[in-house]
């Protein structure tokens, strides 16, 4: 692992203030309305009420949510980056500290205000997190894992994974506050998608005359390769070049000024794609 202490220093602050956030949503959005957040957060709080309400025991945040957080760690730490897996653990136990010391506030009893605003507010705080290299803990660690290794945008499965919770919590304490759990988690990861993209792509077509310099330019910006084909334009009849490429979403705005620096008169069509099978590069993490 290599330290570099003026980058790591920002990326600590932000971890710092998303773990005060989350707890803050814990403490005041998410207890307030019984709900069930999915991943390990969910997982915590379904055991936590569990013990109170069946064995009449108050098991600290902190204790079930670092033991549950276990494996993904491990997973992270093997699979991930161990400065990545680092910074993570930091955001679970703090988060998992804070939320068991700060004292609960309510802002309103609307479950359904409570859903959405809670949604919004826990899918920020994980794209703070994702944005400073690191994560939240439990889930994600598997969609990060799955993502890089099968190219695709995972959280979608995730939100599968967390209907087993869900499901757990509509038996064991109603269905009314499971059905407004997953309002939760969708505006969550809806929020999500919108704010990180880096396992989302956006297909290249670019239409130019000086194909080298486009293929060097997203080179260049994003170390994603590209192929070249021939062309013919409509119009004047006149051989064109297509240069075909796939990059990151978060990286597109770069690449198409880098483009466009490279060829001013370049056509550039940028498409989503929904899956990528074959080698796609994917900055690592630390």
């Amino acid at each position: 692992m290599k330290f570099e202490p003026e980058k790591d220093i920002r990326r600590i602050l932000v971890i710092v203030a998303a773990s005060v956030i989350m707890a803050l949503n814990i403490k005041t959005f998410v207890r307030t309305g019984d709900l069930f957040p999915g991943g390990a957060t969910g997982l915590t709080l379904l055991f936590q009420r569990a013990a109170r309400m069946f064995f009449h025991v108050e098991i600290p945040y902190t204790v079930l949510n670092v033991a549950i957080n276990a494996v993904p760690v491990y997973i992270g730490f093997r699979y991930i980056g161990k400065k990545f897996t680092l910074f993570s653990g930091l955001s679970i136990l703090l988060t998992s500290v804070l939320t068991d010391l700060m004292p609960a506030y309510v802002i309103t009893y609307d479950t359904l205000l409570i859903s959405v605003f809670g949604g919004m507010i826990n899918g920020l705080v994980i794209s703070m997190c994702l944005a400073a290299n690191a994560t939240t803990g439990g889930t994600d660690f598997i969609a990060i894992y799955l993502s890089e290794k099968k190219g695709v945008d995972s959280f979608n499965i995730v939100l599968g994974i967390n209907a087993v919770i869900l499901v757990s919590a509509g038996i064991l304490f109603g269905w009314d506050k499971a059905l407004y759990s997953i309002i939760f988690q969708y505006v969550s990861t809806q929020v999500l998608h919108i704010l990180y993209k880096k396992y989302q792509q956006q297909t290249l077509l670019v239409v130019t005359n000086h194909a080298k310099n486009v293929y060097e330019a997203i080179s260049r910006t994003s170390n994603h390769g590209a192929t070249v084909l021939e062309g013919e334009g409509s119009y004047e009849h006149r051989e064109r070049k297509v240069v075909y490429s796939v990059v990151s979403s978060a990286e597109q705005k770069d690449v198409v000024r880098a483009i466009r620096e490279a060829d001013p008169h370049a056509f550039t069509n940028v498409l989503r794609t929904e899956q990528v099978s074959g080698r796609f590069y994917f900055k690592p993490n630390e």
